[in-house]
């Protein structure tokens, strides 16, 4: 964990613990971390698609260099 992380958790539980005796103002603060996670895991599962979509460039480009493949016309492509 760098310093700039650890810093920013203390600030993070230190905000937590001024809001702590207020349950409305908690729920609050668990309600935006939960949407805030949500957007992490949405775009963490955008990169691992966009890595998916590498793997299969690269399978490709192998298989080019391995004259494993049929040439299509250009016209081809809209039929």
């Amino acid at each position: 964990m760098t310093a700039v992380q650890m810093q920013l958790n203390a600030e993070l539980f230190g905000a937590l613990q001024t809001i702590s005796g207020d349950e409305g103002l908690m729920k609050k603060a668990v309600r935006s971390l939960k949407r805030i996670a949500l957007q992490k895991q949405a775009k963490d599962a955008e990169e691992m698609s966009m890595a998916e979509l590498e793997d299969i460039v690269r399978q490709g480009e192998k298989d080019i260099a391995e004259g494993n493949f049929q040439p299509i016309a250009i016209d081809d492509l809209w039929k």
